[in-house]
């Protein structure tokens, strides 16, 4: 896979959310991303970094554009270093949430990505991969 533009950025607070979601608008169309998939790309970043500053307490997203033979599309990459997850079939569930939200989040984002990886270690931290292809 070859990484055609990077960017990286701090996640922290509320603001920070924001800008996630115009970097992945960005990234969307420059990889030639229709309107619909730029949706769901945006709405899953804006997903995963809300859980990177809240449950996480912080840490980064890195956006790239990437091509793979003659396919483009976006990988998205949240780390943080907060608690982790214990249980990532049952945080994968509909409904599941530690939180007061509706528990759709991270499994609502798997459905809007064409690839989602999600590596999670309690106490150590959690780390989620998305990407979604052109098409």
């Amino acid at each position: 896979m070859q990484t055609l533009t990077t960017n990286e950025l701090a996640l922290r607070f509320e603001e920070d959310i924001v800008r996630v979601r115009q970097l992945a608008r960005t990234a969307a169309t420059e990889a030639g991303l229709s309107l619909v998939d730029q949706t769901k790309l945006v709405t899953a970043a804006s997903e995963l970094a809300r859980n990177t500053v809240v449950y996480g307490g912080g840490g980064t997203a890195r956006l790239d554009v990437v091509q793979l033979g003659l396919r483009r599309g976006v990988r998205i990459e949240f780390e943080d270093h907060g608690p982790g997850i214990a249980d990532i079939d049952l945080a994968l569930k509909d409904g599941y949430t530690t939180g007061n939200g509706l528990g759709l989040g991270l499994s609502g984002a798997k459905r809007l990505c064409s690839e989602f990886e999600l590596r999670s270690e309690p106490g150590k931290g959690t780390t989620v991969v998305i990407t979604r292809w052109k098409g």
